[in-house]
């Protein structure tokens, strides 16, 4: 008995001196974001604890819709930028869709996305991975919230005669935002594997109709 115990004791100290063992949580209450600093690390390097203010946790302004417009989606999205949620793992986004815009399918492939309604209404969803691509779906009002696992394709239309904001959090410091559609026809994917996606066969007219519109030749 006392040589098994002694074997995983040995077994537990060698397993803790491996080299790809990490801290899956902060070492210290806070890393408020040094935006001036050029060291990079995964997150932006720590401003010093003493120079670290009340403003650096604080955010104003997202009671109104703001941000960068979609050219060709019509939404806007304004990212709550706060240095102190630096290494902590979260984004915030206030999202606004006009009557008849959408936030097209997409997906984060690091973060999984909660969103509440603040204002208007819109049909919100997401799909499950291949093969059963099933649909999750609701029309969503103010107050009601939507949970997106991470990595599935989602999507949100205003289908109503209203303004609608929402206001997402996503789990992660570095989401990430793949459009599909812009991905495929804005992209640099060949037109004959295109068609074979599209299942077309050979017939590459139909990408060239679809990559017009998204800006290419």
């Amino acid at each position: 008995m006392a040589a098994v115990l002694l074997l995983v004791v040995a077994l537990v100290a060698v397993g803790s001196g491996r080299g790809d063992a990490f801290d899956p949580n902060p070492l210290q209450d806070f890393c408020v974001a040094d935006t001036t600093s050029k060291v990079r690390v995964n997150g932006v390097s720590c401003k010093d604890p003493a120079a670290v203010v009340p403003g650096d946790f604080f955010f104003a302004g997202v009671d109104k819709p703001g941000g960068t417009i979609s050219k060709h989606y019509a939404f806007s999205a304004l990212p709550v930028q706060i240095p102190g949620l630096n290494t902590l793992g979260q984004s915030h986004v206030r999202v606004d869709v006009p009557p008849g815009g959408i936030f097209p399918p997409h997906y984060h492939p690091r973060a999984s996305e909660t969103a509440v309604v603040l204002e208007g209404s819109v049909y919100f969803g997401f799909l499950s991975s291949y093969p059963d691509n099933r649909l999750f779906d609701k029309v969503l009002r103010k107050g009601d919230v939507f949970a997106v696992p991470q990595g599935l394709v989602h999507f949100l239309y205003n289908n109503g005669t209203e303004p609608a904001a929402l206001y997402a959090t996503l789990s992660s410091q570095n989401p990430g935002l793949v459009l599909l559609a812009d991905t495929l026809f804005a992209g640099a994917l060949p037109d004959d594997l295109l068609a074979k996606t599209l299942r077309s066969g050979n017939d590459n007219h139909i990408v060239e109709i679809i990559r017009r519109k998204f800006g290419r030749p």
